[in-house]
């Protein structure tokens, strides 16, 4: 019969619980860092060098990270190390003042780093099913897959620890300037044009800290506890009250806190280490 070629080691028993195998990604190694990127170079277009031109006294508004490169490469003579390469595309919101009025303007600066994690051995090809696929027609769906390790990189915006403006008008070496680093179109097209790099002009250089933490991680089939789904039982309560449109918000807590002004988990403030080269420091 085929129900005995089920595999009965993974069945829920008749109350809902037992152990089953699920198949999801192992973390093999992880950790986390704050790094401080001092003289980022700002990349502008030509808009915001026209106002670069006309004043030194620019300051940023604010930053915001659009996307982030995560590259992933074995470690030469270290089986089962990875180099975690991740490259940060941000965003700045700058504003100069041009004749006694403020105008703002958009750059864009870019900034990586490297560690290095434990990802594990092993090399699988996996393929699945499909719908488009069948026995006498192999369609354009690929179903190929491996268990090769994904990093994985988590980081909250930017914070700004300076910015300068650097007036020197004249190139100090051969060769210069340095080429603008290769940008995403979809990062491109949020600008208001093209990206100019001014071999003369006065240049802007801002300092970042950001906090990361990066995770290698891996497919894998494990067996864990569970429980069968269960229906609840808290019945569902109406956000609304047609008859008495004051009564939910009666029922809201004062938010006294608010009132304070102390609503920050603490007043001391972070203390943002200049030497962010490596995982694993507090």
């Amino acid at each position: 019969m085929m129900l005995e070629n089920r595999n009965n080691n993974s069945a829920l028993s008749a109350g809902g619980k037992g152990t089953v195998c699920i198949d999801t990604q192992r973390v093999l190694d992880s950790c986390r860092d704050r790094d401080c990127f001092e003289n980022t170079r700002v990349y502008l277009t030509a808009s915001g060098e026209e106002i670069l031109q006309n004043t030194a006294n620019i300051r940023t508004r604010s930053v915001r990270l659009l996307w982030a490169y995560v590259g992933v490469d074995d470690v030469p003579f270290n089986c089962g190390f990875y180099r975690i390469t991740v490259r940060y595309y941000v965003q700045l919101e700058l504003e100069g003042c041009v004749g006694g009025r403020t105008q703002s303007f958009r750059g864009i600066s870019i900034f990586e780093k490297d560690v290095v994690l434990y990802g594990g051995e092993g090399r699988v090809t996996t393929f699945s099913s499909s719908p488009e696929n069948s026995a006498c027609n192999i369609a354009d769906v690929d179903t190929r897959s491996s268990n090769a390790p994904v990093a994985i990189v988590e980081t909250v915006e930017p914070l700004v620890l300076g910015t300068r403006v650097d007036c020197e008008c004249a190139c100090p070496c051969d060769g210069c300037p340095a080429p603008i680093p290769e940008i995403p179109d979809a990062i491109a097209t949020d600008l208001d044009g093209p990206l100019v790099n001014n071999p003369t002009g006065p240049k802007i250089f801002v300092s970042f800290g950001i906090f990361s933490i990066i995770r290698i991680v891996r497919p894998t089939q494990i067996l864990v506890q569970a429980t069968d789904y269960s229906v609840p039982e808290k019945e569902c309560v109406c956000g609304t009250n047609d008859e008495n449109p004051c009564a939910l918000f009666r029922t809201i807590a004062f938010p006294v806190q608010q009132f304070r002004g102390d609503t920050c988990p603490s007043s001391e403030p972070a203390q943002i280490a200049r030497n962010g080269c490596g995982c694993g420091k507090s």
